[in-house]
């Protein structure tokens, strides 16, 4: 797929009724050939429509006006460039709690959880956020994790948690004004729900840190899973990591998590980790697959909003 094509399906399917400033920049992208020119001298991992803008973001540049965006990004490119080659799409969107929650809350309690790509580690505290689907309120804490889901009935209890580990190349520290600028810089424009629940989980991770671990998610998780107590049960999961991870080493990752003991949970595109047999998603927009080692249950909007179980 193109440059110019990525910015465009990206306009279309994730941005469209979800966020009308990240549609328009885009849509402007996708037709800037000089634009399009210089993503192209990155990598292509470093090329995304989110790490662009994020990048903007970070450098106070302007992301509601296509023509204001297109003249700092021009204009700075260098440092927008710099921003983007050492910085990833490291959202810690606890919105995708709400898709995690309904199958943690069905395994063998308690649980000791392990996440590849963690960034700050905010997903691992979802035991003790609360969550709103439907009709159906859970918990009482926050943040609030609101989720439509249909095709079956709503979890009644949260995970017991005993144990919780993360695992990224560039672990963030949420008390760190840097990393947690970051952080919000890679939430849409219009999200100001985002931004309050993520504020709301960075509290619960500053009292309790979670174990973060610089590494690799091939080399180094093995020895991480082993640090999981014994009586719990161990679960590895991941939320739309595995799109910046090569083929090659997303191959191995998968064959080594299904060697551990345990169990995996995956929500990622279906073109990332394909399974056999999907049904037809919902509608044209993005959708996420859910699965338990290995096996399709839903698809899951990106940022948790909702769920459609098969």
């Amino acid at each position: 797929m193109s440059t110019a094509t990525i910015y465009a399906e990206f306009a279309a399917r994730e941005c469209h009724d979800v966020s009308p400033a990240y549609e328009s920049l885009s849509i402007a992208v996708a037709r800037d050939r000089e634009m399009i020119a210089r993503l192209e001298t990155l990598p292509p991992a470093k090329r995304q429509p989110n790490l662009l803008f994020a990048a903007v973001r970070f450098l106070d540049g302007p992301v509601t006006d296509p023509g204001a965006f297109l003249g700092f990004a021009t204009e700075r490119w260098p440092e927008v460039a710099a921003e983007m080659l050492v910085r990833a799409t490291q959202t810690n969107e606890v919105g995708r709690c709400a898709l995690l929650l309904p199958v943690l809350a069905e395994l063998p309690q308690p649980l000791a959880l392990l996440e590849v790509g963690a960034s700050a580690g905010l997903n691992l505290f979802l035991d003790r956020y609360s969550y709103q689907y439907s009709d159906e309120r859970l918990g009482t804490g926050e943040p609030l994790l609101e989720c439509t889901l249909t095709g079956r009935e709503a979890p009644t209890r949260r995970p017991e948690v005993v144990w919780r580990a993360g695992l990224d190349l560039h672990p963030r520290d949420v008390t760190d004004p840097a990393d947690r600028r970051w952080l919000e810089s890679l939430i849409w424009p219009e999200h100001d729900h985002r931004r309050e629940r993520l504020t709301a989980a960075a509290r619960v991770a500053a009292a309790d840190p979670p174990l973060l671990l610089a590494g690799d998610l091939v080399d180094d998780l093995p020895a991480l899973a082993a640090q999981a107590p014994g009586h719990a049960t161990l679960v590895v999961f991941h939320t739309s990591v595995l799109y910046q991870v090569p083929d090659r080493p997303r191959k191995t990752f998968v064959d080594l998590v299904r060697s551990l003991p345990g169990h995996w949970v995956a929500v990622e595109k279906p073109d990332i980790l394909p399974y056999d047999d999907l049904p037809n998603p919902p509608d044209e927009t993005l959708h996420n697959v859910l699965a338990l080692d290995g096996r399709p249950l839903a698809w899951c909007r990106p940022h948790g909003q909702g769920m459609v179980w098969f």
